[in-house]
């Protein structure tokens, strides 16, 4: 018994100590911190864990490529423990500059790196997106409805994936029209090239969007206002950026996991390996607050809470593309 209680104490001191150490730092990918959905999500829930504890916090914006890897060297480097990277094109760097760090913990989200001092943090956007496409299918009138995406890449076909099943499954009748925005990076913050997609599909009989394109979906949600048409945020609850023309926004809490990985570290409760969250876990969901309220009808919000609940429990099961890269359902 008296062992035991040394092992304790030793385990609680390694802990505080691992606390004194800590000096959290983040590398932001391409759209900044300030594009209201997915980097930005990763911001605010530093920002609280800085405002909770009153620990500041390294950071850096990615303009181009060449320099994810650099920058997270550098944080490394210069001491900080943890460093988060945020997207999947970050994980080849990660999973370098932690093979040179063993001893400084990482964290990933939105790719898995297979490093013993690496969180990997990933969702299951399918299950969100089922939802919001059940709501799409619901609010149609003209039982079509679009899809734009940001890079065309699995992780992006996963969301369209999902959101083609719940779109089905509310209304098998209902259409699915896919637009992507391209095939490199600059995808992501291209707003003018997501409101002439978005307008496209308009004037094909559409007339809800949900938008998974980072910064580029500011566009489509312009161009929805202008149409009187309907849009579908992503990442952020995104409902106050042009109420009575949102929808709903697809949730993916990735502030939760940002601010879990930095508290995790400071309170000594650190595990590597792979954090997969869903509806389950909280992970990701449907965003109803004062701005779209008007537009959720008491019979939308209970069959979308059946489906949640059903999910859950296993009884519907959402297939997940990035399982076959394939949306054969």
């Amino acid at each position: 018994m008296k062992m035991w209680k040394t092992g304790v104490v030793l385990t609680v001191a390694v802990a505080a100590l691992s606390a004194g150490n800590f000096k959290p730092a983040v590398v932001f990918d391409m759209g900044g911190r300030f594009d209201k959905s997915f980097n930005e999500g990763v911001y605010n829930g530093i920002e609280k864990f800085k405002k909770e504890t009153g620990i500041s916090y390294k950071s850096f914006e990615i303009t181009n490529p060449t320099q994810r890897e650099q920058a997270i060297k550098k944080m490394a480097k210069r001491g900080a423990n943890p460093v988060l990277g945020i997207g999947f094109a970050q994980g080849p760097a990660i999973d370098k500059v932690a093979k040179m760090y063993p001893n400084t913990k990482f964290g990933i989200i939105d790719m898995v790196v297979n490093r013993p001092n690496v969180q990997s943090i990933v969702f299951k956007e399918q299950e969100g997106s089922f939802l919001v496409g059940m709501l799409a299918a619901m609010a149609s009138k003209t039982h079509k409805v679009g899809f734009i995406g940001g890079m065309d890449i699995p992780l992006i076909r996963k969301f369209e994936c999902g959101y083609e099943q719940g779109v089905k499954y509310a209304n098998p009748k209902t259409e699915v029209i896919v637009n992507m925005t391209g095939s490199t990076p600059s995808a992501w913050n291209d707003p003018s090239k997501g409101g002439e997609l978005a307008k496209g599909q308009f004037d094909r009989g559409v007339d809800v969007i949900f938008a998974a394109a980072g910064g580029t979906g500011i566009g489509v949600y312009q161009a929805a206002k202008d149409a009187g048409k309907l849009a579908i945020g992503v990442d952020s609850d995104q409902n106050y950026l042009q109420p009575g023309t949102m929808l709903t926004s697809m949730v993916k809490r990735v502030d939760v996991a940002a601010y879990n990985l930095f508290k995790s570290v400071k309170d000594g409760t650190f595990k590597p390996g792979i954090k997969a969250l869903g509806l389950k876990e909280n992970g990701v969901d449907w965003a109803l607050d004062k701005y779209n309220k008007n537009l959720i009808t008491p019979q939308m919000k209970k069959a979308v809470d059946q489906a949640k609940a059903d999910i859950i429990s296993g009884k519907i099961k959402v297939h997940d593309y990035m399982s076959n890269n394939s949306c054969t359902y």
